[in-house]
């Protein structure tokens, strides 16, 4: 198994300086932040663009791997995280046309994967959801299936902040769901880029996560979660998280990462182990963020081979 990082917690560097920091310091590989170049504000950790897919061609492919195998580095996935049901149907089709842009793009660079959201309309339920994505997501698993890329979606339910409260803006957070999204959508090139911090909160264990989905798990970030026991005590599980889930680098949360190494050997997982940097304690300065990124490193490093 092979550590590499989410380039989206490094916005100020360019892809070439990313690169190289992440050879320099022991990563074997790079998932890569593809948003689509703007000017407005963009979520937090979102809207970073170290591959502009929107002007991608076979040259700029060939520069691209160029320099990662100039670095020893491969890139685990491209990385676009929208929401693909949004509700403003305007919205979805910019975003679903950009994900078809990423999927071109990992097609011209030999990348397998692209990692990205369900979505979902916050005020509709998870059933009616469904019935959208069954209409929103079978084309877009064909298109990519066509250009030999799989889909890797995360299951991060979207519920930070009193925008997202309190559905969430991605359906794709529970195993009943993923049940669902398989059966609506077969293809065996759709699948989980799993993150076990938000099964934390919700009390889901990802250990039986990783022995029941072995087959669809594509890719795994890493990130841990803590519980704040007095936001708890004060907004309880009605809450959804909100004012006591707090996203942490892996070792500073309740994740028990030689437990979810172990899972994911016993099932044959053998591909890369990617840092989700979110954590508001690591971030003040691009370096307190490579510092972030080098604590992990040194929790997760000494587990995998």
């Amino acid at each position: 198994m092979k550590l590499g990082f989410l380039t989206a917690a490094m916005p100020g560097d360019s892809l070439e300086q990313v690169a190289a920091w992440a050879s320099d310091n022991g990563f074997a590989a790079i998932e890569v932040a593809c948003w689509p170049p703007s000017e407005g504000p963009a979520r937090r950790y979102a809207g970073v663009t170290h591959i502009d897919a929107t002007r991608f061609d076979a040259s700029a492919a060939s520069q691209v791997r160029d320099l990662i195998e100039r670095r020893a580095l491969e890139i685990s996935s491209l990385a676009y995280y929208p929401n693909n049901m949004h509700p403003d149907l305007d919205h979805r089709r910019a975003v679903n046309d950009h994900l078809r842009r990423v999927i071109d793009a990992a097609q011209l660079l030999g990348v397998g994967i692209v990692g990205t959201f369900v979505g979902g309309d916050q005020a509709r339920t998870v059933e009616s959801n469904l019935e959208a994505f069954a209409e929103v997501w079978p084309p877009l698993v064909a298109y990519a299936r066509e250009r030999g890329v799989r889909i890797a979606i995360e299951n991060c339910p979207m519920i930070f902040s009193n925008d997202e409260w309190p559905g969430g803006n991605n359906i794709a957070y529970a195993p009943w769901v993923w049940r669902r999204m398989f059966e609506i959508v077969p293809d065996d090139n759709f699948g989980l880029n799993l993150d076990p911090s938000h099964l934390v909160w919700q009390m889901i264990d990802y250990e039986r996560v990783v022995y029941e989905f072995a087959q669809r798990i594509f890719h795994c970030h890493a990130k841990d979660m803590e519980i704040r026991r007095e936001g708890l005590y004060e907004r309880g599980v009605m809450s959804a998280g909100m004012g006591w889930q707090v996203p942490r680098l892996p070792g500073l949360g309740e994740v028990r990462w030689n437990r979810f190494v172990s899972a994911l050997y016993a099932i044959g997982y053998d591909f890369v182990l990617s840092i989700e940097h979110e954590d508001r304690a690591f971030e003040a300065t691009p370096e307190l963020v490579k510092r972030g990124f080098l604590l992990s490193r040194n929790v997760l490093a000494p587990l995998l081979v």
